[in-house]
């Protein structure tokens, strides 16, 4: 691993850096996705989890929504099992060398490159109402958000790889510039359940956006509406319980009933031999039921606790702020800004 002038301590823990768009209820995909890794990440890991707030508005919010949809992110995060005595929890605007390091960074990414981006290209078609250049520059602001960290360690799923990928390589180009200054980042991506599955269309990814609600299990959902929601998912022709990526409905439930009972998917195949479709959903009901039930109440004490979600994030953005601010001091002197 790259040693920079910036990273930590040479005993100090690795550092993790991870953040979730505050543009709705979070999901079970970003529950199982997400959120799990990351209290796992919290007992090896320096961490840092963000609620990335500048990225949400590439995408016209109200503020209201916007402002609501932030502190229920980050209750989400502490309902999920982050402890902010272990990470650092905070919202991305209220650290503005975010904002700062993109500025810079901006200047080292060629216009070809940044139009690469598969990201800008899918939203660019999602709202082409406002194709703005917020949205093309999203991924060099998601760099400087990895790189003000030193982050050795970033949790991405596959669909965010290229992301991931730029900021490798934004590091390098800048440290090959001038000195070694950022630690260069490697993935993290989750071996199973890292990519939840539309319960309407399994073979899109279950997103809070998606304009069916059917397709996507929210954290808050009651019992019945999961319950609802599980036996009215898509499968496929024939009804044996057979993992197959080929049948990306019964896989995708299957997945859920493995990640949320802990059984493996021999095991599941199995125990629902002959038994057929209607008895399999019943039982991934009641399996997701008493996996989200626990979460959704502690969100609900938690959201109810503002003032105690506001300490979390001052907190945490005091810390983040002691540690992006060195980097960025490192950053300016190199490329010669003047400074007192």
């Amino acid at each position: 691993m790259q040693t920079t002038d910036a990273s930590q301590k040479p005993d100090s823990p690795p550092v993790v850096f991870s953040g979730v768009q505050p543009s709705g209820i979070l999901t079970l995909g970003t529950m199982i996705g997400a959120l799990n890794n990351w209290v796992y990440l919290q007992d090896t890991y320096a961490c840092y989890f963000c609620v990335v707030d500048m990225h949400a508005i590439t995408v016209r919010q109200k503020p209201a929504d916007l402002r609501k949809w932030t502190l229920d992110c980050a209750a989400t995060f502490l309902a999920a099992g982050i402890d902010p005595e272990r990470s650092t929890v905070f919202v991305q605007s209220h650290v503005p060398a975010h904002a700062e390091l993109a500025w810079v960074l901006s200047t080292f990414t060629g216009f070809g490159e940044a139009g690469r981006m598969t990201q800008f290209k899918d939203k660019s078609q999602q709202h082409e109402e406002n194709v703005n250049v917020g949205l093309f520059t999203y991924p060099i602001l998601m760099v400087a958000d990895i790189l003000l960290y030193q982050a050795n360690l970033v949790p991405v799923g596959e669909d965010q790889k290229q992301h991931l990928e730029l900021t490798r390589d934004l590091a390098q180009r800048f440290n090959n510039a001038y000195s070694p200054t950022f630690a260069v980042p490697e993935p993290f991506i989750p071996k199973a359940g890292g990519r939840v599955m539309s319960l309407q269309d399994p073979t899109k990814k279950m997103s809070k956006s998606d304009p069916n609600k059917g397709a996507t299990i929210f954290l808050t959902d009651t019992d019945d509406e999961i319950r609802n929601k599980i036996k009215r998912a898509v499968t496929d022709s024939g009804t044996d319980i057979v993992y197959d990526e080929l049948r990306p409905g019964i896989a995708n439930l299957m997945e859920l009933h493995h990640i949320a009972t802990g059984k493996a998917l021999s095991e599941i195949e199995d125990e629902f031999r002959g038994k057929g479709y209607g008895a399999f959903k019943s039982a991934v009901a009641e399996s997701v039921v008493e996996y989200v039930r626990p979460v959704r109440d502690r969100f609900v004490k938690i959201r109810a606790d503002v003032p105690y979600l506001s300490e979390v994030l001052h907190n945490g953005a005091a810390k983040a702020s002691g540690r992006a601010k060195k980097t960025l001091r490192s950053v300016y002197r190199k490329i010669g800004f003047w400074a007192e």
